[in-house]
C-alpha cells in the first residue's frame, strides 16, 4: 500500500526534534539580542516613569481607616473628572505606601482599558484581596498592594498610582505613576521607586 501524502522525508511537517532545536536557537538570540539593547542589566534599579505635579495635601493620617477609600481629586481640581482618584489605609504594607506601615496608597479612578469608571469603590474595592474591581465594562481587576498591576481582566497597564509622600499627619500627593486614561502625554520625570 502506498502512503498518499508521499514518504516520511517529502512532508512539509516540521520534527519535533527540528522544532525543538530551531526554537532553543531562536529563544537564545532573543534573550541576547534583548541583553544587548536593554540599558539595565539584572539586579540593577529600575526607573519608574512619574509625572510629577503640585504637591497638594489630600488627607490626614487620623481620618484614614483601614479598607475605607476617600475620594481626592489629584492631580487636578474637580472640574478635570480624569482627577478623581481614592485614598485608602489597606492595612497591609504596599508599593509605594507611605505612613508609619507603608499601607497608604491612592489611585485613580479610570480603568486603563477603556477608562471604564471605577469610582464607586464601595462596590469595587474588595478588602479582603485588596484588589479594586473589577472594572463594570470589562471586568479589569487591579491589585492595590503592587502598584495597582492588571489581576485579571483586558487592561494591559497598572492602574494610576498616586504618589504619596507623609509629612508628620498630613499625606501629600506628588505626582503620578503612569499614565491617566484620556490623557495623551504626560511630562516625565525619572524617579528611582
Amino acid at each position: 500500500m502506498q502512503e498518499e501524502h508521499g514518504s516520511p522525508t517529502d512532508r512539509p511537517c516540521v520534527s519535533r526534534r527540528r522544532f525543538l532545536l530551531t526554537s532553543s536557537g531562536a529563544t537564545v538570540t532573543s534573550i541576547v539580542l534583548a541583553s544587548q539593547f536593554s540599558k539595565t542589566g539584572f539586579g540593577e534599579e529600575l526607573l519608574a516613569q512619574v509625572a510629577a505635579y503640585e504637591r497638594k495635601k489630600v488627607a490626614s493620617l487620623r481620618d484614614l481607616k483601614v479598607d475605607t477609600p476617600a475620594p481626592i481629586f489629584y492631580p487636578f481640581d474637580a472640574t478635570d473628572l480624569n482627577s478623581l482618584a481614592f485614598i485608602v489605609k489597606l492595612g497591609v504594607p504596599a508599593s509605594g505606601g507611605v505612613g508609619p506601615n507603608s499601607d497608604i496608597v491612592a489611585f485613580n479612578t479610570l480603568c486603563t482599558h477603556v477608562g471604564g469608571d471605577l469610582s464607586g469603590t464601595d462596590k469595587t474595592y474588595l478588602k479582603e484581596h485588596k484588589i479594586l474591581g473589577p472594572c463594570p465594562l470589562h471586568l479589569t481587576t487591579f491589585d492595590l498592594r503592587r502598584h495597582g498591576m492588571v489581576v485579571a481582566g483586558h487592561a494591559t497597564q497598572s492602574l494610576p498610582q498616586v504618589v504619596l509622600e507623609a509629612d508628620g499627619n498630613d499625606i501629600y500627593a506628588t505626582g503620578i505613576l503612569g499614565l491617566i486614561y484620556g490623557k495623551h502625554d504626560t511630562a516625565a520625570l525619572p524617579v528611582v521607586i
